[in-house]
């Protein structure tokens, strides 16, 4: 028996902003533990290693849930999904503002991983009720305020936690992302399911896909300190492949997979996956870097600012990120994504070049972090537009559930492998990594980014896609 859906209705600028709103409350609570991990190590007695877990447990469960959650609403209706979805994150939420120590924290910060799951999920509200140029420069103002709402989140984390306690940390952007759920789900009209609803989750490709991941993370968290264990390694590497050998074979067999691989053969989605991964590896090293040199004190080669003063720093880099979405939704309707992108990695392989080279002064860094903030919102807009507009709208949150899944895992990658350049350039018997280590960070990352180069002038122009 086959259902037929009213076709969805228009909407209005209430209902946009409603989304954005949600982008800019999610954006805030994931990204509060990263700049207050010092504080929350020592209230919690936590090691390096348990920190380190707390620091990519969210974006494992993001990475897992955003191919269930774009599919989820691919078959169901997007602001079903979404609604349900934010549930999940809210209460995540109260349990990290509640949480007494580190394994109710963890708990809530695997329940919070659900928010990356909204990005796809507003994507597919987005375009089944705007016309296809609208829905462009929608997706470009959602993903910049989810950008935006992420930085401001990073710069207000430090003052909340220090002036008030950890606790509020949390539960401030959980009650704006309270209240963006009510507003999604009173202004945003129901649109109809694009999928058939019959088929069942793809529970073994869930579970293979979670140990990738996971060992994935473990592998390059742990590999500089299993040098000397070279047996464990060894084995982490083998289970490693093991996983994903098997996840590989699991989708390409599943009748209705969670993942569909088979997307990947698209050169749309193919592309703008590679492109996503280079580019986000690029971005987390200024992400992770620029802090770090900010921090570094006054009596050698860095400035000795404070957590607050950091903030401050950064709220150019903020601007710009916020900026970009919207710029990169116009950019991509009027000159195509190709051109949008290539001027986006020309930018960041300026700015992480004028950051290896020139980086004595406050305004060096402010500025350099500022130009690879504006070029990664460019970019990974142009690649989540590209994605949305180029498959069929049944396919619209499996699509762009896999450049968002890509985003993840390239910082991820990027920020340990920068970790790591810092960790091995530190002197024997010194807590202060040689200068030279930034420099080789800034480096290997415009190295990095100017190899998409490659990749971006076989794309088509994009314009119309």
């Amino acid at each position: 028996m086959t259902t037929t859906h009213a076709p969805a209705r228009p909407i209005g600028k209430a209902a946009v902003g409603a989304l954005g709103a949600l982008a800019v409350a999610t954006g805030a609570l994931e990204s509060v533990v990263t700049p207050t991990l010092p504080l929350l190590q020592r209230e919690l007695d936590m090691s390096p290693a348990e920190g380190a877990l707390l620091s990519i447990v969210l974006l494992v469960t993001g990475a897992l849930i955003t191919p269930i959650a774009g599919t989820l609403g691919d078959r169901y209706g997007g602001k079903r999904v979404v609604v349900r979805l934010m549930a999940v994150v809210c209460a995540g939420g109260l349990v990290s503002a509640l949480a007494p120590n580190l394994p109710v924290l963890l708990l809530g910060q695997v329940l919070q991983g659900a928010m990356v799951g909204a990005l796809p999920l507003s994507f597919i509200l987005v375009r089944a009720h705007l016309p296809a140029g609208e829905s462009k420069v929608a997706i470009g103002v959602v993903s910049g305020l989810f950008v935006g709402g992420a930085m401001a989140g990073t710069l207000a984390a430090g003052p909340v936690a220090e002036g008030l306690s950890r606790h509020w940390m949390f539960a401030l952007p959980t009650f704006a992302v309270t209240g963006a759920t009510v507003l999604v789900h009173r202004l945003m009209p129901h649109d109809p399911p694009r999928r058939p609803v019959g088929a069942g989750i793809d529970w073994p490709g869930l579970v293979l896909l979670s140990g990738t991941l996971v060992t994935l993370m473990l592998v390059l968290g742990l590999g500089a300190d299993l040098v000397a264990q070279p047996f464990v390694l060894v084995g982490l590497v083998v289970l490693l492949a093991a996983f994903g050998t098997g996840w590989v074979a699991v989708e390409r067999r599943a009748a209705s997979p969670m993942v569909d691989l088979r997307m990947l053969a698209r050169p749309a989605v193919g592309k703008s996956c590679v492109l996503t991964f280079l580019i986000c590896v690029g971005t987390s090293a200024a992400t992770y870097l620029v802090p770090q040199l900010f921090a570094v004190p006054s009596d050698t080669y860095g400035f000795g600012a404070s957590a607050t003063a950091i903030g401050f720093f950064l709220l150019p880099g903020a601007l710009a990120a916020s900026v970009a979405g919207p710029i990169s939704g116009i950019g991509v309707r009027r000159l195509g994504s190709r051109a949008v992108v290539t001027a986006g990695v020309l930018l960041m392989a300026v700015g992480l070049l004028g950051l290896a080279a020139a980086h004595t002064e406050i305004w060096h860094l402010i500025l350099g972090k500022a130009l690879v903030a504006l070029a990664n919102g460019l970019c990974v807009t142009a690649m989540v537009t590209r994605t949305a507009t180029s498959v069929d709208l049944g396919d619209t949150g499996i699509a762009t559930g896999l450049v968002l899944v890509t985003r993840v895992i390239g910082f991820a990658v990027g920020v340990q492998v920068t970790g790591a350049i810092l960790t091995a350039g530190t002197p024997s018997g010194s807590k202060i990594p040689a200068e030279s280590a930034f420099v080789a960070g800034f480096v290997l990352a415009a190295a990095v980014t100017a190899l998409s180069l490659l990749v971006v002038r076989t794309m088509s122009k994009g314009v119309k896609e």
